[in-house]
């Protein structure tokens, strides 16, 4: 019998995992890096460990010293979450080396699925090896881990050793395993999943499926359970491939078969031997405890022969600190406030006032809508986020609303592809044309009308504010009865509620401030100065880091005078566990190379100059 839980994980899932120990009364201990020395799951948790460093690499990759805490902290028994350590055979041995109980399936199925080519080649699918221009699309993928870190879409075969490159290092970096195969690359498919729980008494649970088909830099956004439209033949043929292969390596605990379903065929893509991150969805559908299930699991407690019958629909979001206009940049900074209205399931590792930071995943939370039917779900969903009052770092929400009432989704006829074709009409800045003025009169409120000496009472008051990277001008005045704008009677004013009335529509706006940033409902501004400066700050050609972050590499060859082509990957930056490439922005000379190799840098630091040779 479990009585304590060291959870060798971090943020939402260590959260997550936690809730569901103190439900069952076991103890849970939190490890945490330096950078998490103050994070959610170290507070939730009844006991934390640290481990020096902040890098994964130095800390949550570090097996030694997760079982050493464990030890340390007197717990009899290690969940590994997902991610990290969750696939690692050689770090599941050494918990049960030490005495402990490992909440996950036998080492040596991990090692058979675990690695993607393992997995493959026992389900009779090879991965390429000499590569082919006949071969391409290819899709560069690591052999650990998921969550599309090391995973490139090559469609150049000049391109290949390249994006070899990248990918063995971000997998090595987020997973201790810099392996990476190539596979045909299937375009526009579904990524349909199924769900397994398998106990020791040989009972395997195929609990039904998913649809994982919203991805970016194939890592799912949007999930949901059933997978909608499959025949009855695919998803029972889905079930029995995915019952082959846990048998086939005797697993044990919950993990995850996915495929990928084009021309009505299924294609087997993996196996995950872990809790998914998208869990959530079957467990509402199917009304269980997965987490639970696994524990059980691991004390030896048999499955009921059937699993119980599923009801309804349940759709999963997740929000992430990150501008999907700007490649999908991932975006730090204070969490001044996080909250989700609505009768929906929120799981989250962060709380109010916490610091996002660059060394991790960038998501926020899971949003997780359960209903009698699809459309209700996706209803309740899509009405949830849009309430959602979100101040702090850029995040991904409006593109979650959005793409939950697009008519491709909402008819169930996406694909992956389904970004690809979306995004820049996903991503047209929107926000309420009145926001601004509610800004400045919520900021006058408790004002004197006189304002300063330059004014009377009859000039009207101006006030700038940035909101989708453009500058709104706003005027209002002071009046004997209160504040005034041209076009909108103001019904009421104070520092945070204004609400206005225009065409006999009255509108409440609700207003936060946090230093120069103002919210007004699920719109963020910034306060401008009175007086911008004139002066550009850089130069033109000049190439700013669009995160903090750490400069892993320069492109082979490049040096400062040097001529390059628009589109030349100049360097990559890493941050929040994936690379990204920086590329000349125009054809030109590279005048300035600031960056080197391993250099910490902010958000904005400049990186380099092209200078454009055609001006």
């Amino acid at each position: 019998m479990i009585t304590s839980l060291l959870i060798a994980n971090r943020g939402e899932i260590a959260c997550r995992i936690a809730r569901t120990c103190r439900d069952l009364g076991i103890t849970t201990v939190a490890v945490h890096s330096d950078a998490d020395a103050g994070a959610l799951h170290t507070r939730v948790a009844d006991t934390a460990v640290r481990l020096p460093g902040s890098a994964p690499a130095d800390t949550y990759l570090r097996g030694d010293l997760i079982v050493k805490a464990a030890l340390a902290a007197g717990a009899d028994a290690v969940h590994p979450g997902y991610g990290f350590l969750s696939e690692n055979a050689d770090f599941a041995r050494a918990v049960q080396d030490a005495g402990l109980v490992w909440i996950g399936p036998p080492p040596e199925a991990i090692e058979a699925m675990a690695s993607k080519t393992r997995a493959k080649q026992l389900m009779g699918v090879e991965p390429l090896t000499d590569v082919t221009e006949a071969d391409l699309p290819v899709l560069v993928k690591a052999a650990a881990g998921g969550g599309g870190r090391g995973m490139r879409v090559v469609r150049r075969l000049a391109d290949l050793d390249a994006e070899l490159v990248a990918a063995r290092a971000e997998a090595a970096s987020a997973f201790g395993d810099g392996e990476v195969f190539v596979e045909p690359y299937l375009e526009n498919g579904r990524h349909v999943e199924v769900q397994v729980l398998a106990d020791t008494h040989g009972t395997v649970w195929a609990l039904g499926t998913r649809d994982c088909s919203l991805q970016r830099r194939h890592q799912k956004v949007i999930e949901e359970a059933p997978a909608p439209g499959l025949t009855d033949a695919l998803t029972g043929e889905l079930h029995t491939l995915a019952v082959r292969a846990v048998r086939a390596v005797g697993y044990v605990g919950a993990g995850t078969v996915e495929f990928l379903v084009a021309g009505g065929r299924a294609h087997f893509l993996e196996m995950n031997t872990r809790l998914q991150v998208e869990h959530p969805v079957t467990e509402e559908v199917f009304g269980i405890d997965l987490v639970a299930g696994q524990i059980r699991v691991a004390e030896g407690h048999a499955l009921d022969p059937e699993p119980p019958a599923p009801r309804g629909h349940a759709i999963e979001a997740r929000l992430y600190a990150e501008d999907p206009a700007q490649d999908w940049a991932p975006q730090t900074g204070r969490l001044h406030r996080l909250t989700v209205p609505g009768s929906v399931r929120l799981d989250t590792g962060h709380t109010d006032g916490d610091d996002i930071g660059v060394h991790y995943d960038p998501m926020l939370a899971k949003v997780v809508a359960h209903a009698p039917t699809r459309a209700e779900a996706i209803r309740k969903l899509a009405a949830a986020l849009d309430r959602a009052v979100i101040h702090g770092p850029v995040t991904n929400r409006d593109l979650l609303v959005r793409s939950l009432r697009h008519e491709e989704f909402t008819e169930g006829r996406m694909d992956t592809g389904f970004y690809d074709r979306h995004l820049p009409a996903l991503t047209v800045p929107a926000a309420d044309p009145h926001a601004p003025l509610a800004a400045a009169l919520a900021d006058a409120h408790g004002r004197s009308r006189f304002g300063g000496w330059r004014n009377v009472p009859s000039q009207p008051q101006i006030k700038r504010y940035a909101m989708n990277g453009e500058e709104h001008e706003v005027r209002y005045r002071h009046t004997r009865t209160g504040l005034a704008a041209d076009g909108v009677t103001v019904v009421h004013a104070d520092a945070s509620l204004v609400i206005l009335e225009t065409d006999g529509v009255r509108r409440r706006y609700e207003v936060s401030r946090h230093g120069d940033r103002v919210y007004v409902g699920t719109t963020s501004l910034t306060a401008l100065p009175r007086f911008p400066s004139p002066e550009p700050e850089h130069a033109p050609g000049s190439l700013l880091a669009p995160m903090p972050g750490t400069v892993v590499r320069i492109a082979e060859g490049v040096t400062e005078g040097m001529s390059v082509e628009a589109g030349r990957p100049l360097l990559w930056l890493e941050a929040m566990k994936m690379q990204h490439k920086i590329t000349a922005p125009t054809s030109g000379t590279l005048t300035t190379l600031h960056a080197t190799e391993g250099q910490q840098v902010q958000l904005g630091a400049l990186l380099a100059v092209v200078e454009d040779n055609t001006r």
